[in-house]
């Protein structure tokens, strides 16, 4: 699958067949978020692969989404900042999320280029998840990622918004480009 494929069909998933993905396959794509840019090339992502079913059940509860109880593997991303923010002091917090929101992208397009489905869940009860998985308190919970195969047939995606409401040119809210003047030759 291309790139630019991939980022236009990737889409949140949350009714999942029974299928089992081959674990192999959520491990490469874990891999592909070490390459995401980091700030000082230090990368502060952890990730848990739980495929332990009360584990899983009691994720979807913490998260209040039943619908992460069908797969058979969650990812959760977490971080630990400390580094970061002890090299960059309060900018050191924000470089944490910057990065890993585009580490989370690298392993979304890797999960939507091998052919399994996800959905960024971002809404859980921090304590309850941290509980379940033994997460030290100093450690950010970033997202869980119910993985698996889609249930239903893939839908066709529709562009999302269109360029001329996200793009300015040059200062907030200019929508035009400065005309290049031409020199004759």
């Amino acid at each position: 699958m291309e790139l630019d494929d991939a980022i236009q069909s990737r889409k949140s998933v949350r009714k999942f067949k029974d299928k089992k993905p081959d674990w192999r396959n959520i491990i490469e794509c874990i891999d592909a978020a070490r390459y995401a840019p980091m700030a000082g090339n230090n990368f502060t992502l952890k990730f848990i692969l739980v495929d332990d079913k009360e584990k899983i059940n009691k994720l979807a509860d913490a998260a209040q989404q039943s619908f992460i109880s069908q797969v058979k593997y969650v990812v959760v991303v977490c971080s630990n900042p400390s580094r970061t923010e002890n090299a960059y002091d309060k900018r050191g917090e924000i470089y944490c999320r910057q990065q890993a929101g585009a580490a989370i992208e690298n392993f979304l397009l890797k999960i939507e280029k091998i052919g399994l489905s996800t959905c960024w869940v971002g809404a859980f009860v921090d304590r309850i998840v941290k509980e379940i998985l033994k997460i030290p308190e100093e450690i950010h919970v970033e997202a869980l990622f119910p993985i698996g195969y889609e249930f239903a047939k893939p839908r066709t995606r529709k562009m999302k918004i269109d360029m001329d409401r996200i793009l300015y040119f040059n200062e907030y809210k200019n929508k035009k480009m400065k005309k290049v003047k031409r020199l004759d030759v």
